[in-house]
C-alpha cells in the first residue's frame, strides 16, 4: 500500500450515504476528507462543520482547491453534471448509486471520465459485506456445484423528500433498492441480466411514485432469479431495511442476509424498540477499496459499466411493468 495521502472532497449532502462516507474517510489514515461543497450552503456549512473539514462555496471552489478525488453524493438526477464536472478538471470520482437515472447520462459519464483519464467507481458498498464475499467465494470455488437460481430483497422504509420527487430521483423504490442487488447478483454469478419481467405499484403510499415491485430475472447463464426492491416497512419498524440474497445450487442453498448482526434494544428512556447494528461497516470497504484504487493507480473494483448494468435492470423493469411483458437486454 503506498504512503500516499488521497485528499478527497465531497460534493453534496443531498443523499443520506454521504455521512457515513466521510466518517470511513475520516476514518483512514491514508485519506483526509479535504472539504466539502453543497448546493444548499448552510447543509454544506453543517456538515464541515461536524467532520472538521473546510467548506467550499461552489463545486469549482472545491475542485481546484488540491483534491484528488470526489465522492458524488447529490440527489439521482444531477450525478452526470457533478461527475462530468469533477473529470474535467482531473478528478477521480466515487459515484453514489443508481449511477444515473438514464441510459444517456450514463454512458457520458462513463465516456466522460475515460476520455479525461480518471476513474469511475460506483458506490455498491453490499459487496464489501464479508458474507457476500463469502458467498461469491463458495460459488467461485464450485462448492455450490452448479448455480440455478438466485432470489434477493432490498426492502425498506420510504426515505421520502427528494427520493419521491421523480424529477429528482428518476424514480421511486425500483430505481432507489433494484441496483444493489442487481449488482451483488451479477457479481456473484458471473454472469449478465439478459432479460426483466416486473410489476410495479403505488400500493402503500397512494401517490405518483413506485412503492412496491417485484421483478423476475434471466441471466446469460441460464440463472434466473427475482429481486423485491419495495418501500414495504413502515415508519415505525425498528431498522431501515434490509439486503438479503439467496443461492440455489446444485451442491446446495446458500442465504445471506447482511444486516443480521444486530440487537434489539427496548429503551423506557425513548419509549421505543430499535434494531442496533453492530457488524462491520460494508461503506468502510467500498471507501477503502477507491482510496487504495486512487492512491496506487489500480483499476476500481466496481466500475461505471457496473452501475450503469444496473441502471439498465431499473429501466427494463419499468418497461416491462409498462408493456405488461418481459424486456429484453441490453436496451438500445
Amino acid at each position: 500500500m503506498s504512503e500516499t495521502i488521497v485528499n478527497i472532497g465531497m460534493m453534496s449532502f443531498a443523499h443520506m450515504h454521504a455521512s457515513s462516507y466521510a466518517v470511513c474517510v475520516n476514518d483512514m489514515p491514508e485519506a483526509r476528507l479535504a472539504g466539502i461543497a453543497d448546493e444548499d450552503p448552510a447543509r454544506g456549512k453543517q456538515m464541515a462543520a461536524r467532520f472538521d473539514t473546510r467548506s467550499f462555496g461552489s463545486y469549482e471552489d472545491l475542485l481546484g482547491a488540491g483534491i484528488d478525488a470526489v465522492i458524488v453524493c447529490s440527489e439521482n438526477s444531477k450525478h452526470r453534471r457533478l461527475v462530468e464536472l469533477a473529470a474535467s478538471a482531473g478528478k477521480h470520482v466515487l459515484c453514489e448509486k443508481p449511477l444515473s437515472t438514464t441510459l444517456e447520462d450514463g454512458l457520458a459519464m462513463i465516456d466522460t471520465c475515460r476520455a479525461k483519464g480518471v476513474k469511475l467507481m460506483t458506490a455498491f458498498p453490499v459487496r464489501y459485506a464479508p458474507p457476500m464475499i463469502d458467498v461469491k467465494g463458495m460459488v467461485m470455488t464450485g462448492q455450490l456445484g452448479d448455480i440455478l437460481a438466485v432470489s434477493g430483497t432490498n426492502r425498506g422504509k420510504n426515505p421520502d423528500g427528494w427520493f419521491t420527487d421523480m424529477t429528482l430521483a428518476g424514480g421511486g423504490a425500483v430505481m432507489d433498492h433494484t441496483v444493489h442487488v442487481a449488482d451483488v447478483m451479477r457479481w456473484i454469478t458471473g454472469a449478465e441480466i439478459t432479460e426483466v419481467y416486473a410489476e410495479i405499484d403505488n400500493l402503500i403510499f397512494g401517490k405518483d411514485y413506485d412503492d412496491m415491485a417485484s421483478l423476475t430475472l434471466g441471466f446469460s447463464s441460464g440463472v434466473f432469479g427475482s429481486i423485491d426492491p419495495s418501500w414495504s416497512r413502515p415508519k415505525s419498524f425498528p431498522f431501515w431495511g434490509d439486503v438479503t440474497l439467496e443461492v440455489v445450487g446444485t451442491n446446495g442453498v446458500v442465504g445471506v442476509d447482511c444486516f443480521s448482526s444486530a440487537m434489539n434494544l427496548y429503551s423506557d428512556k425513548t419509549g421505543s424498540h430499535t434494531y442496533e447494528y453492530w457488524g462491520g461497516s460494508i461503506d468502510a470497504g467500498l471507501i477503502k477499496s477507491f482510496v487504495d484504487s486512487v492512491a496506487n493507480d489500480t483499476p476500481v473494483e466496481i466500475t461505471g459499466e457496473d452501475g450503469l448494468a444496473a441502471v439498465e435492470v431499473v429501466l427494463a423493469a419499468y418497461e416491462s411493468a409498462k408493456r405488461k411483458q418481459p424486456v429484453k437486454l441490453p436496451l438500445n
